[in-house]
């Protein structure tokens, strides 16, 4: 009998160790993983890892193509309009992404990525902490039509003056992946 009470209480209290323990070691799904997504809300998806390094190779030895879109504020003025348009973007880009390897290949990464002026006006909007920044940025890294990485930052900025900084922030982060 004392068998017994002495292995339920073992279960019992290995149960609540094992407990402790999963949720001291539990990822917050709040935290980020680079400091630099510390300064705007950001977020992002890792979809292929066994993809990252290839992608990350051929971002460094500019094997790379660009898409790009803005879309401005329509039930406002648009501010970001006076500063902004695709082609200032890309470059702003591509001065941003470092040239560090040499790799010959035939395959391109594909950086997809959009500039979303906050638009204020849009009786739309979920609430009033939509307000709170001047738009976003989506970007998407693209391997072979798959979507490798998605990452999604704020920029504060009206006249978009952070949107650079907020660029450097998505590299960071997608050249900070470990891949497999």
């Amino acid at each position: 009998m004392d068998k017994i009470l002495v292995s339920i209480i073992s279960a019992i209290i290995l149960f609540f160790a094992y407990g402790i323990f999963e949720n001291m070691t539990k990822k917050d799904s709040k935290s980020k993983r680079v400091e630099c997504q510390e300064k705007s809300v950001t977020f992002e998806s890792i979809y292929f890892p066994k993809k990252v390094s290839l992608a990350k190779d051929l971002l460094l030895s500019d094997n790379y193509i660009i898409k790009s879109e803005i879309n401005y504020s329509v039930f406002m003025s648009s501010v970001l309009k006076e500063f902004y348009d695709t082609k200032k973007a890309d470059s702003i880009l591509k001065k941003n992404i470092p040239k560090e390897k040499t790799v010959k290949s035939d395959k391109k990464v594909l950086i997809d990525y959009y500039i979303l002026e906050n638009d204020k006006k849009d009786k739309n909007k979920k609430g009033t902490k939509s307000n709170f920044f001047a738009g976003y940025l989506v970007f998407e890294f693209i391997l072979d039509k798959k979507i490798v990485y998605k990452i999604q930052t704020d920029y504060m900025n009206e006249d978009g003056s952070d949107i650079e900084n907020r660029m450097k922030c998505v590299l960071e982060s997608f050249l900070s992946i470990k891949g497999e």
